[in-house]
């Protein structure tokens, strides 16, 4: 039996994970990884960050990595979410089609 309703869920749940990602996401990766960035760029040259080349760099890096960790979770646990609605969909969906199978072997 083909696993329908776990593909069409695991599709649903990877578009409203997206849409998510653009309305929440980007803000929050950017300003998470900022803050990381400014902490490690702190740790390494001091408190009173002087905003050298390498300084910039590191900041800028964390905050990509912050964007893409921001993806991750909200794309994949929504697209997970989806998959396992639908696979329960499919499990209830074959069991009804089980016992109306039966149903029909009992008339006949």
């Amino acid at each position: 039996m083909k696993r329908t309703f776990a593909n069409k869920g695991l599709y649903v749940g990877a578009g409203i994970g997206i849409s998510l990602f653009a309305l929440v996401g980007i803000l929050s990766g950017l300003a998470i990884g900022g803050v990381i960035g400014l902490k490690l760029a702190g740790l390494l040259f001091g408190i009173p960050v002087k905003f050298t080349l390498f300084a910039r760099i590191l900041i800028a890096v964390s905050m990509i990595a912050g964007v893409i960790g921001a993806a991750a979770v909200f794309i994949l646990g929504a697209a997970i979410t989806g998959w396992i609605a639908g696979s329960v969909a499919d499990s209830i969906h074959s069991e009804k089609a089980e016992t109306v199978e039966d149903l029909q072997d009992v008339k006949a």
